[in-house]
């Protein structure tokens, strides 16, 4: 850790929730993480996850989140409830809903579970990439606001690209990234990381469009203490997309940490308009 103490970073005043009762808590969004509408994605993940993880019946670790951004969060207070469906003797189902007034914004479903030792084997190898000390870090001028919060700095389809107006043939972004300023990895910022790519439509197109997260499922392939070993070093991370089409894209991402290990993988569906 650094004199950055965990509790006091912005990303914890993001996921913070008040407990209402049972199943249920409170939370508010932070102008820190404002995206072109409404909060980061990512965080709106994390806030979700947070509160499974605080909830008094969980049972093991989170293994797989499910968000489905039904509609746009609004500045101001929210509530969540999270309820276990169903509990297994080595995992858990979640059902989650984020509400606003009398309008669902966001609902997810969450699985968590318990890790025991097997066989283990990783065929998908991080590419091979300068060290992030090597990269220069990106400009946070992006006309969004959240990205100031992290040190990105693009290996290959970075953001100069969409700036320039310069359109490409592939969607491939590959970048190191870390909480800025530093904090200790964990699920919470796990999970944000895995929205922390802009969209493919604006480096095909090679200019930002209209576009947004319909639905993301990040797979945590890593053991709360691999996530946790991985200090507040840069995470790698490469995505990229399979078709566009019909207003809609997908994006695969994974994210290693800086020694090869694989922590998680997100994918998501995404609109666009051109």
């Amino acid at each position: 850790m650094t004199s950055q103490d965990t509790a006091t970073h912005v990303l914890d005043e993001v996921v913070a929730l008040e407990p209402l009762g049972e199943n249920l808590y409170r939370g508010r969004t932070h102008e820190a993480y404002a995206n072109m509408v409404g909060p980061f994605g990512g965080t709106t993940a994390a806030t979700m996850l947070a509160a499974v993880l605080q909830h008094p019946e969980r049972h093991g670790d989170p293994l797989a989140l499910t968000l489905n951004y039904a509609g746009p969060v609004a500045e101001g207070e929210f509530e969540i409830e999270a309820r276990p469906a169903r509990t297994n003797r080595s995992n858990q189902h979640w059902w989650i809903e984020m509400r606003q007034g009398d309008d669902v914004v966001t609902t997810a479903t969450a699985i968590t579970g318990l890790r025991r030792e097997t066989w283990s084997e990783t065929e998908a190898a991080a590419p091979a990439v300068p060290a992030p000390e090597e990269v220069p870090s990106a400009g946070a001028d992006r006309g969004v606001k959240w990205v100031e919060n992290y040190d990105m700095r693009f290996v290959e389809g970075g953001w100069d690209a969409v700036a320039a107006g310069e359109e490409s043939p592939g969607s491939t972004t590959t970048m190191w990234i870390r909480d800025a300023p530093a904090r200790g990895l964990d699920h919470l910022a796990l999970t944000a990381m895995c929205d922390s790519f802009f969209p493919r439509a604006f480096l095909r197109l090679g200019r930002p469009v209209p576009a947004g997260t319909v639905t993301l499922t990040i797979h945590f392939l890593a053991t709360a203490d691999e996530i946790a070993a991985q200090g507040t070093d840069f995470l790698l991370g490469s995505v990229h997309s399979h078709r566009f089409h019909g207003n809609y894209h997908d994006e695969a991402a994974r994210l290693w940490g800086r020694g090869g290990t694989l922590l998680a993988t997100g994918t998501q569906l995404m609109y666009f308009k051109s």
